[in-house]
């Protein structure tokens, strides 16, 4: 199992960022890795992300505070 993150825009346009995607070898790992780095993914347009295991999709979840 690979655990990644997608990211999007608050209407859910997928926002592409420069550099690799960052892949997880556990839930725990990708979601300890997005509260560390939500602010900067914040100033680069991406107003929420989405956990994803392989294709499959876990939950989506608002970067916005409120």
């Amino acid at each position: 199992m690979v655990w990644t993150w997608r990211y999007e825009k608050a209407d859910g346009t997928v926002v592409t960022l420069p550099g690799e995607q960052e892949e997880f070898t556990s839930q725990g790992d990708a979601e300890s890795w997005v509260g560390e780095t939500y602010k900067d993914l914040l100033d680069q347009g991406v107003d929420r992300v989405v956990l994803l295991d392989d294709a499959a999709v876990i939950y989506t979840m608002s970067l916005q505070e409120g």
